[in-house]
């Protein structure tokens, strides 16, 4: 397949790539022809010095403990018949990209001539875009808490130069070029030659091709981490760590990584918190409701006018709270209202959580004017804003392609169960004191409701996973970091079985065990090195 089709819609003049160090780029021929910028690294040619890595904290002023670019050391094979491979890492330049698609206020997002870039201006902070990165090329600046990668150099390429790692690389490993140029070395070495692209499943089409480079250094998890997790001049500590670490690998030959960089989970224990209250803030009306028209309760009960929407509203503010706080530019959380990205999930979740607020809020206002028929006319919608609040959160981690365990078909149904199972449990605790009628229909409700998530868990655990890495985010889950986690969290949501017999208890145990729960899975699912 051509460029041309490979990348339709856009065509290039511009011969680029493959010159001698500090050679210009061309301006285009046809200015309405627009050059689709890809690179090719040539692992036949690398050495692994490090000047790639060098130039480009210089050029962009990159502070320590972070890189858009970097070397990678893979050690392959048994000493006498051992050798090095290396792998340059840094932004793979998508022709879909999913930052652009997943970040909220389009601080990512991608040129017209096909570059990935970055607008710190607008950036929130909120690591969407790492999330969503399969190649793990983003990161936040520590100094001025904006996400960063590699940008192709796109003020060098603006004013006709190459990009720093080019210009400084002794062998010519690094070339750029235009893919739409037949012209151009990079065009000839991907229409001509075996080249390879990371995680081609995801569907980005990214284009960052490789030329001669080993399995082992592709596949993040086809070797083995070093014993005692020590790297060569560097300890990974409790972050994301390279290669496998249960003592195997996918690769048929023996390799070892023995140099990396600390790679960090975009999303630590405060997501895991959200999906925990914002579960108890939608099931809460949700499970009440519920019961209203099941003629379990009365429009007029204490439990659905008053308990269930106070209950709601409150578990929702901490909701947004917890979100603001994450956010490494909280002062900036409002863009995603004033410059929303409607592709992204995250915006849409917000403004279903706005609606939901909006409705608990007029719930109350109508308890206290005593209007029976606003309570009644609010319950239209807000039984699928309940439901849509607490659903959206799996399209949200879907969103996030880098993470192969949150792609499954069953998390919005899963997630629907859990925010039903921390809505009846909130209620059943607050229920002897307000309504001790309801007691017994919620303990029921709470009993079902954790035997369904159980199966869940247990389905999820238990049955074949599509690919490697989400079958590494469960071992984590269950037998690794987050094991005890997952195990107290099935424990304690198991006592909720319990329920009919003995209340209100019950519903505590079931929601220590949800938070536990949450928090396993969470950050299991981003346990997985990507690079």
């Amino acid at each position: 397949m051509s460029a041309h089709e490979s990348f339709p819609g856009v065509l290039g003049a511009v011969h680029a790539g493959g010159g001698a160090a500090g050679t210009a780029v061309p301006t285009p021929v046809d200015s309405d022809h627009r050059p689709v910028w890809a690179k090719v690294i040539d692992h036949t040619r690398c050495i692994g010095c490090h000047a790639c890595t060098t130039a480009c904290k210089s050029e962009n002023e990159v502070p320590l403990g972070v890189t858009r670019t970097y070397v990678k050391y893979v050690d392959v094979g048994v000493f006498p018949q051992a050798r090095r491979a290396f792998q340059v890492t840094r932004c793979n330049q998508c022709v879909d990209a999913p930052c652009a698609a997943a970040c909220p206020t389009r601080a990512m997002y991608v040129r017209p001539d096909g570059i990935v870039d970055f607008d710190k201006r607008i950036c929130i902070g909120c690591k969407a875009c790492i999330a969503a990165c399969p190649y793990d090329a983003i990161f936040i600046n520590p100094e001025d808490h904006s996400a960063e990668k590699c940008n192709f150099c796109a003020h060098r390429i603006d004013i006709g130069l190459e990009p720093a790692c080019v210009v400084v690389c002794p062998t010519e490993a690094i070339l750029i070029g235009d893919l739409g140029d037949p012209t151009s070395k990079v065009a000839q070495i991907v229409q001509r030659e075996p080249v390879t692209v990371r995680r081609p499943e995801k569907e980005t089409r990214p284009k960052l091709f490789y030329k001669g480079a080993h399995q082992a250094t592709i596949d993040p998890i086809a070797a083995v981490r070093p014993p005692g997790d020590l790297y060569m001049w560097s300890e990974q500590g409790q972050g994301v760590r390279s290669g496998h670490p249960d003592g195997w690998s996918n690769s048929s030959a023996a390799a070892v990584v023995s140099y990396d960089v600390p790679h960090r989970a975009p999303w630590d224990w405060r997501v895991s918190l959200y999906t925990w209250t914002k579960s108890i803030a939608s099931g809460s009306y949700l499970v009440a409701l519920a019961l209203v028209l099941a003629g379990w309760l009365s429009w007029t009960s204490d439990l659905f006018t008053w308990a269930a929407p106070i209950l709601g509203l409150v578990f929702l503010a901490v909701t947004g709270i917890v979100l603001i706080f994450d956010l490494e530019h909280p002062e900036r959380f409002y863009y995603i209202f004033t410059r929303p990205h409607w592709k992204s999930w995250l915006v849409r979740g917000a403004f279903i959580i706005a609606g939901y607020g909006a409705v608990l809020t007029l719930h109350i206002v109508g308890a206290l004017v005593r209007s029976d028929a606003l309570v009644r006319a609010l319950a239209v919608p807000g039984l699928p804003l309940a439901l849509m609040s607490a659903v959206y959160t799996a399209y949200l981690f879907a969103q996030s392609k880098a993470r192969d365990a949150w792609q499954s078909p069953l998390l919005p149904p899963h997630i629907a169960v859990q925010a039903i199972l921390a809505g009846s449990a909130t209620l059943l605790v607050v229920a002897a004191a307000v309504e001790a009628d309801a007691v017994a229909p919620l303990s029921w409700v709470l009993a079902g409701s954790v035997l369904v998530h159980l199966l869940f868990v247990l389905g999820e655990v238990t049955l074949p996973h599509g690919t490697a890495h989400a079958h590494l985010a469960v071992w984590e889950m269950v037998r690794g970091r987050y094991r005890r986690f997952f195990w107290w969290g099935a424990v304690l949501v198991a006592v909720g079985l319990a329920a009919p017999w003995i209340g209100s208890w019950a519903g505590l145990f079931a929601l220590a065990g949800l938070v536990a729960h949450e928090h396993a899975y969470v950050q299991s699912a981003q346990a997985v090195p990507l690079a």
